[in-house]
């Protein structure tokens, strides 16, 4: 579903992607984990072809990651929504599932509104809107698109308890469907239970990956214990 070999990005001088390669099937969750700076949304910048690598090779469901046929195979939700402030929340999927040629969209567009608490508010204006509830609109145009692979950076931020339990259910279910995930996060303990894979950057690079169990071995820690355990012994 996602192959990326030798991923390197340079900032001048500075290399903030190195080297890096790893894969994700259909039917996974992965983490991006790492501390401030690790290189976690330049990586999935440079994936989604926001950001311009310097050498390696991406493929996405074996498309060329900058080609138009691998980005209608993807959805990306940044950390920070771009959203319209003139448009409603209604407005804004409408015009999302038009962009993507999607029809039948109506009726699980208004499913995700009731589970994520927005149906009542669908015609306010994205102005009107708190960080949370425009980070939930987000997800859902997303989601909306029904894409083979999504692409999360930090989405959890600014959600609220019930929100975040929404999302990782969700989650699950398009796991199950066969989608693939790929998620960045700060916030360990939200996905320590729905990940098959772990991925650990610190200064760029991989420093560990694995499932929970074959990273945790015989301890009986956390990952969030795991992940500073990692991260100060590298």
């Amino acid at each position: 579903m996602l192959k990326v070999k030798n991923l390197t990005k340079k900032y001048k001088d500075f290399v903030a992607v190195n080297n890096i390669s790893f894969t994700i099937n259909q039917g996974e969750i992965v983490g991006l984990l790492g501390p401030n700076g690790a290189g976690k949304s330049t990586t999935i910048k440079s994936i989604i072809g926001l950001l311009r690598i310097d050498s390696g090779h991406i493929l996405i469901n074996e498309k060329d990651h900058t080609s138009i046929d691998a980005k209608r195979e993807f959805a990306y939700i940044p950390e920070f929504p771009n959203l319209y402030d003139q448009l409603s929340i209604w407005e804004h999927i409408e015009f999302i599932a038009k962009a993507y040629g999607k029809k039948d969209y109506k009726a699980i567009a208004l499913e995700y509104l009731e589970r994520f608490d927005l149906i009542d508010k669908k015609d306010e204006l994205t102005t009107e809107l708190s960080k949370g509830m425009k980070q939930k609109l987000s997800i859902i145009c997303n989601l909306v698109i029904d894409p083979k692979i999504y692409f999360f950076d930090e989405p959890m931020i600014g959600l609220d308890p019930k929100a975040i339990k929404t999302l990782k259910n969700l989650l699950v279910e398009l796991k199950n469907q066969g989608k693939a995930i790929f998620i960045s996060t700060h916030l360990l303990d939200s996905i320590e239970h729905i990940c098959d894979q772990i991925l650990v950057m610190k200064n760029g690079a991989i420093i560990t990956r694995g499932s929970l169990e074959e990273l945790k071995g015989t301890q009986e820690i956390s990952l969030e214990e795991l992940f500073l355990q990692v991260t100060q012994d590298e």
